[in-house]
């Protein structure tokens, strides 16, 4: 095999591994079908939910998951596949199933997310998880409430135990 050619095959699989250790969730899409001022599109979808669309060769995607001792796809690698890394466990996901509610040639096949495989059924159910700011904005909130609580009893106890308003002196 050519020197280049081999060289060039160990960079893309270094690539994957470190997209992939940088992310939550690894998506795998099949996008046949798509233009490409669709996948532009879905790019830049994805960008704004900190996710990235590339292609690579299922070869090259398997050897990147052998070498991190990753899980199996399996079947999901077959044919031309897109793959998607999401640094949030949800926003990659849900971009992608937003998009594909109007393009239909772009389908998820399924995927990693925290180094369990999940198929397309499991991906879409990650994809109604919260964002990072919804989460900490329902924390916050269970938070908050205990402390309104006691405020609104203190104030209610306050006024009910308010003396009347003395009468005026004649």
């Amino acid at each position: 095999m050519n020197q280049q050619a081999l060289e060039a095959k160990k960079n893309a699989v270094k690539a994957i591994e470190e997209s992939y250790n940088g992310s939550a969730a690894f998506v795998v899409v099949s996008y046949q079908g798509l233009t490409v001022a669709e996948i532009a599109q879905l790019r830049k979808e994805l960008e704004k939910a900190d996710a990235t669309f590339t292609v690579y060769k299922n070869t090259m995607v398997r050897r990147a998951l052998n070498e991190m001792n990753g899980p199996d796809l399996g079947k999901v690698l077959e044919g031309p596949n897109g793959f998607v890394f999401s640094k949030e466990y949800g926003a990659g996901p849900k971009a992608l199933f937003k998009f594909a509610r109007t393009h239909e040639h772009l389908v998820v096949k399924g995927g990693i997310v925290d180094g369990t495989v999940v198929d397309d059924k499991g991906m879409k159910e990650v994809s109604k998880l919260l964002d990072k700011n919804g989460m900490l904005s329902m924390f916050l909130s269970c938070l908050k409430a205990p402390v309104t609580k006691f405020a609104a009893t203190v104030k209610a106890i306050a006024d009910k135990e308010a003396p009347a308003e003395a009468p005026a002196a004649n």
